[in-house]
C-alpha cells in the first residue's frame, strides 16, 4: 500500500509539473517520515540522518565524475565547430539519397553521440546547425526539428552514455560491457530514423540530392578529420580497458578543448567560463536526480516491492515475450512523462525484476532498454530532446509534437527488436570482455 501512494504521489508530482528530482524525493522523504511506516524505535531523528546519508551516498561515486565532465565536453563542441565539420562529412558519405540532408544529420548524430554521452547536449549542439540548413533546402521547419530531436536521442544509447552510467553505479554493472552492448541498439535506432526520413523525402519531395563524389568525401574527411578522432579516442579507450568511464570523459574534455581553441580555433579562452557554468547547472541538476532517487530506491527496497513483484510476474506464468513487455512497456511509458536521465531510477527494479522474473542478464537488460529513455525524450509534453529542438527552431511543442511521431513508431519498433533477439546487445560484450 505504500509503495502504490509512493508511485501515484510521483505521477501526480510529475503532472503538475514539480521538477523531476522534488517529485522523486519529497513523496520517498514524506513517507520515511511518516509515523507508522518504521517501527516505534526507529525515532524521527535517525530517520532524519539515515536521509542526509542516503542523499550523499547517491553521488559519492568516482564513477559519477563523468556526468558533469561528459556534459562540458558536449559544450564546448558544441561551440567549437565540431558540429559543421561532422555534418559536412556525412552529408559527403549519404548526400546521394533521398532526404540527403536529413540522413546526414542522423549519421553526425551518431559520430556525435560517441562524444557527449547527453541527448540534450547533441540536439543543442547538431540543432543550432542542422535545422537552418534544412529549412534552406526546403525541409518542412517542424520536420526538421523532430528530425534533430530524433538524432539527438540517440546520445543515450550509443556510448558514451549518461544513464548508462548511471544505470552501472546503481546496479554495480561493468559500465564497459553496456557501452559495447549499447553500441549496435545505437546503430539501429540510428538506420530506423535514416529510413523514416528517406520515406519522408521519397512522399513529399523533401530536400536535395547531390551526386555522391569521392573528392568531395575526401575534402570533407580531411577537415573532420580532428573531430572525428574524439570518438575513437573514447570508445576505444573505454572499450580496450586503458581508461575508465571517468578518466574518459576527462580525455574528452581536453581533446575537445585542443579541437575547438588550437585547431578550429572557433572558441576562446574568455568562453570557458561561461561554458562551464552552463553545463554543470545542467550536470547538477542530473546529480540532484540521482540523489533523491537513491533515498525513493531504499524505500522501495526496504518495502520489498522488486521481489513482490518478481514473484508475482513468474506466478502468472507469461509466454516468453511476457515478462519482457512488462519490463519494457512501464518505462518507455513513463518516458512520456519523465523524458530525461531519471529512467535508470524509481521503477528501474520494477522493470529488473520483470526481466529477470524471465531468466534476462541485468546488463542485457541495460542494454535493450537505453533504447526506453530515448523514446521518453522525444515523446510530449515533457521529451527533453523535443523541447530543446523547439526551442532552436522557434516552434510550438504541438507543432513539433506530429511530426515526432513517425520516429517515435520507428523507436520504438527498434526498441522490440533489440529486446526480443538478445545478438544484438551480448555479442560485442561476449566478444571483447570473455
Amino acid at each position: 500500500m505504500i509503495v502504490v501512494l509512493l508511485f501515484g504521489a510521483l505521477f501526480l508530482l510529475i503532472a503538475l509539473g514539480l521538477p523531476i528530482a522534488l517529485s522523486i524525493g519529497l513523496p520517498a522523504i514524506g513517507a520515511i517520515l511518516a509515523p507508522g511506516v518504521f517501527p516505534p524505535e526507529a525515532d524521527t531523528a535517525g530517520l532524519g540522518q539515515t536521509i542526509i546519508q542516503l542523499l550523499f551516498a547517491g553521488v559519492d561515486s568516482f564513477d559519477l565524475l563523468a556526468v558533469p565532465l561528459f556534459m562540458l565536453a558536449g559544450s564546448i563542441m558544441e561551440r567549437g565547430g565540431i558540429s559543421q565539420q561532422l555534418i559536412e562529412f556525412s552529408d559527403s558519405l549519404v548526400g546521394w539519397a533521398p532526404g540527403g540532408l536529413a540522413c546526414a544529420v542522423i549519421v553526425a548524430s551518431m559520430f556525435f553521440a560517441g562524444i557527449s554521452g547527453s541527448a540534450a547536449a547533441d540536439t543543442a549542439a547538431l540543432g543550432a546547425v542542422a535545422i537552418p540548413a534544412m529549412i534552406r533546402q526546403g525541409y518542412p521547419p517542424a520536420f526538421s526539428a523532430a528530425l534533430v530531436a530524433a538524432g539527438g536521442a540517440i546520445g543515450v544509447i550509443i556510448p558514451p552514455s549518461i544513464p548508462m552510467v548511471i544505470f552501472g553505479f546503481l546496479t554495480n554493472v561493468s559500465i564497459a560491457e553496456l557501452f559495447a552492448g549499447g553500441l549496435f541498439v545505437g546503430l539501429l535506432f540510428g538506420l530506423s530514423f535514416m529510413g523514416v526520413a528517406i520515406w519522408k523525402a521519397l512522399r513529399h519531395g523533401y530536400g536535395t540530392r547531390r551526386p555522391f563524389s569521392l573528392r568531395f568525401v575526401y575534402t570533407s574527411f580531411r577537415k573532420a578529420l580532428w573531430s572525428l578522432g574524439a570518438p575513437v579516442i573514447v570508445l576505444g579507450g573505454i572499450l580496450s580497458g586503458i581508461v575508465t568511464v571517468t578518466e574518459a570523459a576527462a580525455l574528452a574534455v581536453f581533446y575537445a578543448l585542443l579541437v575547438a581553441i588550437w585547431v578550429n580555433r572557433k572558441l576562446s579562452w574568455r568562453e570557458l567560463p561561461g561554458l562551464l557554468v552552463e553545463s554543470q547547472v545542467i550536470a547538477a541538476t542530473i546529480l540532484f536526480i540521482i540523489a533523491m532517487a537513491k533515498v525513493f530506491t531504499w524505500l522501495v527496497a526496504m518495502q520489498q516491492t522488486p521481489a513482490m513483484l518478481q514473484s508475482a510476474i513468474a506466478t502468472m506464468a507469461l509466454p516468453p515475450p511476457g515478462p519482457a513487455a512488462a519490463g519494457d512497456g512501464g518505462p518507455a511509458g513513463r518516458g512520456l512523462r519523465d523524458g530525461d536521465h531519471c529512467r535508470a531510477h524509481p521503477a528501474g527494479a520494477g522493470a529488473r525484476a520483470a526481466h529477470r522474473a524471465h531468466g534476462r542478464r541485468p546488463d542485457a537488460l541495460r542494454r535493450a532498454d537505453g533504447g526506453e529513455p530515448a523514446i521518453g525524450m522525444l515523446t510530449p509534453p515533457v521529451g527533453i530532446c523535443l523541447f530543446v529542438s523547439c526551442g532552436i527552431a522557434g516552434l510550438s511543442l504541438g507543432q513539433v509534437g506530429r511530426a515526432i511521431m513517425p520516429f517515435v513508431a520507428a523507436a520504438v519498433a527498434a526498441l522490440m527488436v533489440a529486446s526480443y533477439w538478445p545478438p544484438l546487445t551480448t555479442w560485442l560484450p561476449s566478444l571483447i570482455y570473455r
